[in-house]
């Protein structure tokens, strides 16, 4: 018997804090540029490699605002529960399925994280490890990783029930779903994903599933392919470089391997312990990759493990995709809809064959007892039932999330539209909320409506039906407004269209002086590289005010950039006490610290806590490095050149606290520290 309800689940949590107001637009160059010659990529890997992979946030703002305080939280938890396992599901948080208990065994297959704690790894920073995430449509963790999507209950193929998890996606605006199976007695958790296009026009589509499990001591992770991409450079596997980079323990740094599975071939990856046990991961064949990332065995790659989840819980990741790595996107066509099934449970074999030093024997093995477990046939029949459920519509609402969706049907009613929604995913006037308001305001009334120029200036939209909107209200008395110019020059900008841009944050001015189109103007006088006048913009915008602590960083960096540390001083000395007291300000406080040889503040700014580090940011231990090596320069009246830093690097290292660097060398086998004699 199958079971779905709705329960409270309860742990210590972070707040997500205010979301940033300054929109962060997109890269002016939309395609990533990877060099394939120098990264030995084939002719047949090259296509599409790069192609609208740049940076893109808006409409969506950054979540920064969280700290490393956490106080007991209760979730929203929907449990889907069978026989054999128990999975829960946190809407709140992305839809992330946190745990998977097979039951029996009394046995968790995911890492089910013990805390909430963003930290900065996601297209809008803030996200969270472990469990299942469904990232899309965008190279990174996904817009709505910290942010609730929409659940429903819906009919299952026997009657029983299913957790439909749906979204609406801003960027590159069509809907999304994800059915949630456990039918009664199966030891396997499918889940059928459709992508809908709702658009007469092709869209860049990004989809990759990520699930946390742990990083078992002897563990290994096997999948049918002989060569990966390494980086982005394509390599025999699993052993590169001397190294066995199945066994994540072996290898010092941070790394991950995008095998290269060949057609025909079962699509499937497997990670288990030393006894043979673990968790497989298999799908119908659109889901094409499979992926492992491991933070590796340095002192980088452990502090993050540590700082994500807590101490003696590492992890790794096994991850699918619809293309050959997370450099691609891949052509959806106007009005297409994707499907496909994915399965998951407990698996366990003969553990002598599992970790056979013979790599395709090992994998040949797992392939043959998983088509025993789960055939392959199986999956596809049930993918072809699941099909027909994904059309039914919800009998009930669990969870509801963001209302964009909701407010686009409305858009869409207003112009006599199909929007391409479905009814199955019932986006409705209930989910509209403070954020939305605005914009129904434009739609109904033909006006934003205004508000002070100290306060946010409310969620931005860039979509063209929208800017269209706006452009005309701009021509009434109205619509005739700071906030409405500021918001035409951010979709303005946001379709690349500078000049216009820049009229409109001017206009903007013009009717009311405000902080936030004087940053627009820096941001793109930036762009124009012409720091002088963008340092101008930023030092008025600081002026006018709001003063938040987006800003005066902002306004640090460049004056650092620009080596005014006086300026950067005095900025710092005139900042409010809260502001100051952020961690990306404190930052800047240490690099002026810094410069004037300060060392004892630069050591209390690197004694903090710090929350928002960047993956691969390594801005704590190079400001480390530095205040060492100009201070035994200063102590011993020698140059501070690159023979002294590299006597640092090796005499002084870095604090664990402050040490997230995931590199140690290429590929480099994990070598343990050596025990003291006593």
């Amino acid at each position: 018997m199958t079971d779905l309800r709705i329960e409270q689940y309860v742990m210590p949590a972070a707040e997500l804090g205010p979301e940033n107001p300054l929109p962060d637009f997109r890269a002016s160059q939309h395609d990533r540029h990877i060099d394939a010659d120098a990264h030995n990529i084939p002719l047949d890997d090259r296509v599409g490699l790069g192609w609208q992979a740049g940076k893109r946030v808006l409409p969506y703002r950054h979540q920064d605002g969280y700290t490393r305080q956490r106080q007991e939280r209760a979730f929203t938890a929907i449990v889907l529960e069978n026989e054999m396992l128990k999975v829960i599901v946190l809407p709140e948080v992305g839809g992330k399925a946190i745990s998977i208990t097979h039951k029996p065994l009394q046995r968790e297959l995911l890492l089910c994280n013990p805390m909430f704690q963003p930290g900065n790894l996601a297209l809008r920073n803030a996200w969270t490890s472990g469990g299942i995430e469904w990232n899309t449509p965008h190279p990174g963790h996904h817009y709505l990783t910290c942010s609730p999507i929409h659940a429903a209950q819906v009919t299952g193929t026997g009657g029983e029930p299913v957790l439909r998890l749906f979204a609406w996606d801003r960027v590159k605006r069509f809907p999304y779903q994800i059915d949630l199976h456990l039918p009664p007695g199966s030891p396997f958790l499918y889940a059928t994903v459709r992508l809908i296009n709702p658009h007469d026009y092709e869209i860049a589509m990004y989809w990759w599933t990520n699930i946390g499990v742990p990083e078992y001591p002897g563990g290994r992770v096997l999948c049918p392919a002989d060569t990966a991409h390494h980086g982005l450079t394509v390599k025999d596997c699993p052993v590169i470089n001397g190294v066995d980079h199945s066994y994540p323990q072996r290898v010092a740094g941070a790394y991950d391997l995008f095998f290269r599975i060949p057609g025909g071939q079962r699509r499937w990856e497997v990670g288990v312990d030393a006894e043979g046990a673990g968790l497989v991961h298999t799908s119908t064949d659109r889901l094409r990759t499979r992926k492992i990332f491991s933070w590796g065995m340095g002192p980088g790659g452990r502090h993050w493990n540590d700082y994500l989840q807590g101490p003696n819980l590492p992890y790794l990741e096994l991850q699918a995709g619809l293309a050959p790595t997370q450099a691609y996107l891949v052509p959806m066509p106007a009005g297409a809809q994707w499907t496909w099934t994915e399965a998951l449970g407990y698996f366990e074999a003969d553990p002598q064959r599992l970790h056979d030093s013979d790599w395709q024997a090992a994998y040949r093995y797992a392939d043959e007892v998983l088509e025993q477990m789960l055939p392959a046939a199986e999956v596809d029949e049930f993918h072809r039932q699941a099909e027909q459920v994904m059309i039914r519509p919800p009998e009930q609402t669990l969870f509801r999330g963001l209302g964009w969706g909701a407010l686009e049907k409305q858009r869409c009613a207003a112009s006599e539209e199909d929007c391409g929604i479905p009814d199955e995913l019932p986006f409705d006037d209930g989910d509209l909320g403070d954020e939305q308001a605005p914009w129904l305001e434009l739609l109904q009334h033909g006006a934003l409506p205004q508000r002070d120029p100290q306060d946010d200036p409310g969620q931005y939209m860039t979509q063209p039906q929208w800017q269209n909107l706006l452009e005309r209200s701009i021509t009434s008395e109205a619509g005739d407004h700071w906030l409405s110019w500021l918001h035409v020059g951010v979709m303005r900008m946001e379709t690349g269209d500078s000049d216009g841009a820049r009229e409109a944050w001017q206009t903007s001015l013009k009717r009311t002086e405000n902080s936030w189109a004087l940053r627009n103007l820096a941001t793109l006088a930036l762009r124009e590289d012409d720091p002088e006048t963008a340092a101008q913009l930023l030092a008025r915008a600081l002026q006018v005010g709001p003063v938040i602590a987006a800003l005066a960083s902002e306004y640090g960096q460049l004056l650092l950039r620009l080596k005014r540390y006086d300026a950067l001083r005095s900025l710092l000395d005139s900042l409010p006490e809260e502001v100051r007291a952020h961690e990306r300000v404190m930052l800047l406080g240490a690099q002026a610290a810094l410069h004037f040889g300060d060392w004892g503040h630069v050591e209390r700014v690197l004694q903090h806590e710090f929350a928002t580090i960047r993956e691969g940011e390594v801005s704590l231990s190079d400001l480390w490095f530095e205040m060492h090596t100009r201070r035994l320069a200063q102590e011993e009246g020698v140059p501070a050149d690159d023979a002294l830093r590299a006597r640092v690097e090796h005499d002084f290292p870095p604090p664990t606290a402050i040490d997230y660097r995931m590199s140690v060398g290429d590929g480099a086998p994990y070598v343990p520290p050596q025990e003291s004699e006593s």
